[in-house]
């Protein structure tokens, strides 16, 4: 009853709700599901009151109305360190500022600068004992709260409420203002049919883990393949401890795959820091004691990831040069994604004993004017971002091949990476590393 009543004293409409909102603050929203789109929309609605406010967030998965409401930023500053299909439409208006960071720092970040005025995070609806389950989007949802000055949530009864290690809910006593969104449904990722050379690289990536490995697999149609595969596979006690948990991680475990039985960390428990896919994930997460959700700041660090054995962790990249540096988020200077938790999990899978990181790509790709390239360059282009550094370069994949590049020269790396590129491209790169210096006198091609 206590809680109850504190709920309805604390209770007001969005856009009530959304007056604590000043000219020159900086209100942070929580990202993934937990985005406050009903919030989002109210304080939209009075852009002409305000100037100056800073609206921080990353991987929004419905349209933000506040930053599309204002595209010369004249009310609305729209600071991100996660672009989505939405974050990038955004990007084109030029009201888009990327904040670049690793991913478990982001939390110690927020502390340490101290800009939060206001917190708005979307929860899912107050237990008996007063919580607010973050539901699939606990990652740093906590960690905001903890530093704004003020905390708004949004409740929306679809949101499953989730068990976890620690920070997976918030108590009435630390929110200062309640609101009832629209209750929309959860976005869901449309399950994406693999090419047939992803599914070559699938199959290709099975080969490298072994029973009782840990693994963590990135978002796309690629590691939801690989998925597919473990769960058809022979493979023993499988553990989990992954960024974003997937409907790959669910039909692993539903397949017997995973068990957890190996983990140093957490036996028995899939980790994650948020979870995005279908409906049947978010049903699946809900009340669930399999699955364990914890903040960033300890499934994303290094340290803590290294901590697990034969710890695996597959994701994607746009492209990768002869030094072995690895873009997984810009075409040239133009911000497209993030850095997200790649570089988390390359060097806490580098440093595990038994450990792969694995970088996967299609050999080549189709750019905008319908022109093949080769996604193994001579080269990054003048103002492409480096996403993961080729100090922690480990494994990298494609549909011709797997190469370790761990404790390999420039010129041994060189030669890994053009025997998995593409044949038509072959002879231009063992050319380029010619030119470069990076290709064994004994290996260069006749002039």
């Amino acid at each position: 009853m206590k809680y109850t009543e504190e709920y309805k004293e604390k209770l007001h409409t969005p856009q009530e709700a959304v007056k604590v909102v000043k000219s020159g603050d900086y209100v942070q929203y929580n990202s993934y599901n937990g985005n406050p789109s009903t919030l989002d929309r109210a304080l939209a609605a009075r852009k002409e009151e305000l100037e100056g406010v800073i609206i921080g967030t990353s991987v929004t998965l419905y349209p933000l109305y506040t930053i599309s409401s204002d595209p010369e930023g004249k009310h609305f500053i729209y600071h991100n360190w996660h672009a989505s299909g939405f974050d990038r439409k955004i990007a084109q208006t030029g009201n888009y500022y990327y904040v670049p960071a690793l991913y478990y720092e982001m939390p110690l970040m927020m502390k340490r600068s101290k800009l939060i005025d206001v917190a708005m995070i979307q929860v899912g609806p107050m237990d008996e004992r007063g919580y607010f389950s973050f539901g699939a989007a606990a990652a740093h949802a906590k960690m905001i709260a903890d530093n704004a000055t003020t905390v708004v949530v949004e409740v929306n009864n679809n949101m499953p409420s989730v068990l976890g290690g620690r920070d997976e809910a918030i108590h009435i006593s630390e929110v200062d203002i309640v609101a009832e969104g629209d209750h929309l449904p959860l976005f869901t990722i449309p399950q994406l049919e693999p090419s047939d050379d992803e599914r070559k690289i699938a199959a290709l990536l099975l080969e490298e883990i072994e029973d009782g490995a840990c693994l963590q697999l990135g978002i796309g149609g690629l590691p939801n393949m690989v998925g597919e595969l473990v769960a058809q596979s022979d493979l023993k006690d499988l553990g989990v401890h992954s960024e974003m948990l997937a409907d790959a991680h669910m039909k692993m475990f539903l397949s017997g795959r995973v068990t957890g039985k190996r983990k140093v960390l957490d036996p028995g428990k899939m980790v994650y820091a948020f979870a995005m896919g279908s409906k049947e994930l978010y049903e699946f997460i809900d009340g669930n004691p399999a699955c364990a959700t914890y903040p960033v700041w300890h499934v994303n660090v290094p340290h803590v990831i290294a901590q697990n054995p034969k710890m695996v962790a597959i994701n994607g990249a746009i492209e990768i040069d002869l030094f072995s540096q690895i873009n997984s988020e810009s075409v040239g200077p133009r911000q497209i994604s993030g850095t997200g938790g790649q570089v988390d999990f390359m060097l806490g899978s580098y440093m595990s004993a038994g450990g792969k990181g694995i970088i996967c790509m299609t050999s080549t790709y189709t750019n905008h004017k319908g022109e093949v390239r080769s996604r193994i360059r001579p080269t990054l282009d003048p103002g492409t971002i480096v996403t993961v550094p080729r100090t922690i370069a480990h494994y990298v994949a494609t549909e011709y091949g797997v190469v370790d590049l761990k404790a390999k020269s420039t010129w041994q790396r060189a030669e890994a990476l053009i025997s998995i590129a593409h044949p038509r491209y072959q002879d231009e790169l063992i050319r380029e590393a010619q030119r470069m210096n990076i290709w064994r006198q004994t290996n260069k091609i006749p002039n």
